[in-house]
């Protein structure tokens, strides 16, 4: 199709499949009667709408790709060239048998096409850049922990190993400056012994200094204009810190994109499993599908408001009389989360002692 200056699509839907790769993307184009074509190209927004508008001239353009590796920009990229386009969770994509036996690319990128034209997929909340930056700062956080974590497992094993006994007074779960000394004056038969624990104290002390670095920024954030007041009111209710705070309001983003407690919860994690046949009802733990920052720092918290809040005490303590308390302090961080929504939604402090 070299001549294509007659063409006019004014009013009609293309539907783009988008399986997107680091080093290119398979692209399938719909339109509302037939299947225009399935194609590799390079993973460049730019191709991708010069194609489009160049054999589709006056079209609405309506794409999809999954979330994943790739994040958002060509999410963003693509609405700012006049092009729609839904972020899909994979999970969410109606999927056929044939087509899980048989996976390609080509087939990933025509059954996003296919479920967007027939309006099967409804796609996830897209943040802000500005956002995703704030988030990604406490997500990378979280990920320097563990790091740290892991590599005091390490100089833990080494020692263990060469049966060398930590000293009574620093052997209580603080890594404290005098302790870090310590390490350092422990001494090795061999000179390879020596620099196998200095490695790993090197790395104890550069992840500790990034995560301190990371506080302050973390602090100074919460502090801003875009945050100040939502840290004051969240902080207000029982086992909320301030990072606790940071995370939830970087990961929730807008609270009044849920429209109710429920629609929250299934988005935090803090529903059941539920395998309903006849009149069979059956509950398998907590949902696989969470947002795995927020429950973890909800369930944590909530172990510190049963020690503050008397309302939540009280309903602690009667959970505990039917059931075990790792089952009910899931139930307190519902609550927990409810007291999270309505300071946030109504910009109020919490009062302590308050019976729901």
């Amino acid at each position: 199709m070299n001549n294509v200056s007659g063409l006019d699509f004014t009013g009609e839907d293309i539907y783009v499949g988008l399986d997107v790769h680091k080093k290119s993307w398979s692209v399938t184009i719909l339109t509302d009667k037939f299947e225009h074509k399935t194609f590799s190209q390079p993973p460049e927004v730019e191709v991708l709408v010069r194609y489009l508008k160049r054999n589709f001239p006056g079209a609405d353009y309506k794409s999809t790709y999954e979330a994943g590796f790739s994040g958002f920009w060509i999410h963003d990229r693509l609405k700012e060239d006049g092009v729609e386009c839904l972020v899909v969770n994979p999970a969410d994509v109606p999927t056929m048998d044939k087509e899980r036996m048989s996976k390609t690319d080509r087939v990933d990128s025509r059954k996003l096409a296919r479920s967007l034209r027939n309006g099967e997929i409804e796609g996830i909340y897209v943040p802000s850049r500005p956002k995703v930056e704030d988030r990604n700062i406490l997500r990378s956080r979280q990920g320097m922990v563990r790091k740290q974590t892991r590599c005091k497992n390490q100089i833990k094993s080494i020692l263990c190993f060469y049966g060398i006994k930590i000293p009574d007074k620093f052997d209580n779960g603080y890594w404290s400056k005098q302790f870090i000394n310590w390490l350092e004056s422990v001494k090795m038969v061999r000179t390879s012994g020596n620099l196998s624990l200095k490695v790993h104290i090197d790395e104890l002390k550069h992840l500790r200094a990034i995560i301190a670095e990371m506080n302050l920024a973390i602090r100074a954030m919460a502090k801003s204009d875009d945050y100040r007041n939502n840290v004051r009111v969240l902080k207000s209710v029982p086992g909320i810190s301030t990072l606790t705070a940071m995370i939830l309001l970087t990961e929730l983003d807008d609270i009044n994109r849920f429209k109710t407690l429920d629609h929250l919860c299934s988005y935090v994690g803090l529903i059941p499993n539920t395998h309903s046949s006849g009149e069979k009802d059956i509950k398998t733990g907590l949902s696989r599908r969470r947002n795995s920052q927020l429950r973890f720092v909800l369930i944590e918290s909530a172990w510190t408001a049963v020690r503050k809040d008397p309302a939540l005490i009280m309903a602690f303590n009667d959970l505990c009389k039917r059931m075990p308390k790792s089952k009910a302090i899931v139930r307190i961080a519902r609550k927990l989360l409810n007291r999270v929504r309505y300071v946030l939604k109504n910009q109020q402090e919490y009062v302590i002692g308050v019976v729901e």
